[in-house]
This record gives structure tokens, C-alpha cells and sequence, in this order.
């Protein structure tokens, strides 16, 4: 297929492009930088449609860091650079002729909110805080494909486990140095999934005409924040014995440790274990093990 994609330089972006051509497709990158084969302002609604004829398929990545404290400026920009982007991108592809057979939109298990100990499957519920209204928003910016016939899917991401970047590579050097620890009580689940599955769904979700909506990016089994972190220095050889208090992540970060550090989504992939997804790293000790030593 010929596949355009935007965010091409995030985390997952940058290991999919690669796979992606590896596995036979062109790539056509959708950006703002010299490099970008299509350029696009999501903020200014302005994309080339001509530029897009003839591409096969979509995946949407693009959107504004959430690993910082959320400032007004900050949760502005987290919600715009996916909502706008998500729109201006649904609305181009609507209006091509031919249409491309699908649009792969990021999502994440955010969408959940503070779940507690509730296992969330695609049809649990939205939560109620930022990051919950900001996911609802940016899976329904995508409608105008919807109804224009084009198969849409949105992967809620859980946490993607790379060296490269993300929540992984900021923990590593604490925990190489025997710094690490639980955050907060541990006790809230975080749901994962390594990056050679999530390179996985990605490309199941172009291909699999059974995926279409909201799907789970996330391992068959979450882990409690306690779970993850003795997982973790099992695998760097080190022990964790500094916990973080979660008023001093509060003070810190703020909303945003409450959003995504202290909160907790069990989320389950159902409708991927249904179409029959077979997960390369379904434990978190091997998940872990070849994103920190492989």
C-alpha cells in the first residue's frame, strides 16, 4: 500500500516508517518539517489535498507531548494539536477520490480515565478528566471519515515500552543507578505494550478489515505500578527501594502526575484477541527485557 502517516518522528513513528517500508509499502510523510513528503499546519487547517491522491491508507500519530506539567498553554496545545489535526486529517481523506480503504487514528487508554480496579475492554465507559475528554474528543474529530464509508480505528494506546523514549526512557537511569521505586501507593494498574506490538496492531489494524472503531493498543495483562517496577529492576539487576510519594509527584507535576502517573486503566485488548492479534511480547518481563537489553 501507499501509506501516509503523520508524526513520523514521535516514538512510535519513528521505528514504524521503517517497518512500514521494510514490509514492501511507500511511506508518504505527512509533517511540518523540511522532510515531510506532504506538508500540513493542523493549527492553520491547511493541508494539500492533491498532494494526498493516491495514497491507500492513513496513520494518524501527531500530537503534543502529555509528559510535562499542564500548564493552561500545555493542556491548550494537548488538546488542539489532536483535535485539529485529527479533524483537518478526516475531512482531507473524506473528500479524496478514491477514498483510502482506512484511517488509523492514535488514541489512548486515558480514554478511561481513573478507572480504579475496573477492567476496561473497548466498551467500558469514558472517564471524566482532561485526558478522558481530550480522547473523546479526539476520536469523534474523526467522524467526517466515518461517514464518508472509510474504515476508521482508533488505537487507545496503553503505555509503549522503548529505550528510545516515553515513560521507559526517563525511568531507566534512576533504576540502572538502583534509584528506582513505586510511584505513589503502586497500586494503580498501568497498561502496556512493547514497541515491536505495537509496530504490530498498527499495521494490523491497515490490514484487518475486522478492526474498525475503538481498539485496545494495550498487552493482554496490565500491571500494578508495583508489579512494573519489580519487573523492571528484575531486568536492569537492581534494586528499587526509593519509592516516590504521591504528594511529591503532586507537587511537582501537578494534574498531570493525577492524569497519567497516579491513575489507573486496566485496560484489556479484546477486540484485538478477537480478530486474533498474536501479541509478540505478551508478558511484561519479556516486553521489558527486549526494550532494555535487546
Amino acid at each position: 500500500m501507499r501509506i501516509g502517516v503523520t508524526g513520523a518522528s514521535g516514538l512510535v513513528g519513528q521505528q514504524l516508517v521503517p517497518a512500514l517500508r521494510t514490509a514492501g509499502h511507500a511511506v508518504v510523510r505527512i509533517g511540518r518539517g523540511r522532510d515531510a513528503d506532504v506538508p500540513w499546519d493542523p493549527s492553520a487547517g491547511r493541508i494539500d489535498p492533491a498532494a494526498c491522491a493516491g495514497i491507500d491508507a492513513f496513520v494518524h500519530l501527531a500530537g503534543a507531548n502529555v509528559g510535562q506539567r499542564w500548564t493552561p498553554a500545555q493542556r491548550r496545545d494537548i488538546h488542539e494539536s489532536r483535535v485539529r489535526g485529527t479533524a483537518l486529517l478526516a475531512q482531507t481523506v473524506a473528500a479524496l477520490a478514491p477514498r483510502p480503504r482506512v484511517l488509523v487514528c492514535a488514541s489512548a487508554v486515558g480514554f478511561y480515565g481513573d478507572a480504579g480496579d475496573a477492567v476496561c475492554d473497548e466498551s467500558a465507559p469514558p472517564g471524566d478528566d482532561f485526558l478522558a475528554r481530550v480522547c473523546r474528543a479526539w476520536e469523534a474529530s474523526a467522524d467526517a471519515a466515518v461517514r464518508a464509508g472509510v474504515r476508521t480505528v482508533h488505537l487507545r494506546f496503553g503505555v509503549v515500552l522503548s529505550r528510545e523514549g516515553g515513560a521507559l526512557a526517563r525511568m531507566l537511569p534512576l533504576f540502572r543507578l538502583g534509584l528506582g521505586g513505586r510511584l505513589g501507593s503502586g497500586r494503580q494498574w498501568m497498561s502496556w505494550l512493547s514497541m515491536d506490538d505495537a509496530l504490530g496492531v498498527v499495521r494490523a489494524a491497515l490490514e484487518s478489515d475486522a478492526l474498525v472503531g475503538a481498539v485496545n493498543a494495550t498487552a493482554p495483562v496490565a500491571a500494578t505500578n508495583a508489579e512494573f517496577t519489580a519487573t523492571l529492576a528484575r531486568v536492569t539487576r537492581r534494586p528499587a527501594l526509593f519509592p516516590v510519594p504521591a504528594l511529591a509527584l503532586n507537587l511537582v507535576f501537578g494534574e498531570m502526575a493525577r492524569g497519567t502517573l497516579l491513575a489507573s486503566q486496566r485496560a484489556v485488548p479484546r477486540r484485538l484477541l478477537a480478530a486474533g492479534y498474536a501479541f509478540r511480547h505478551p508478558t511484561l518481563e519479556s516486553a521489558l527485557d527486549a526494550a532494555v537489553n535487546a
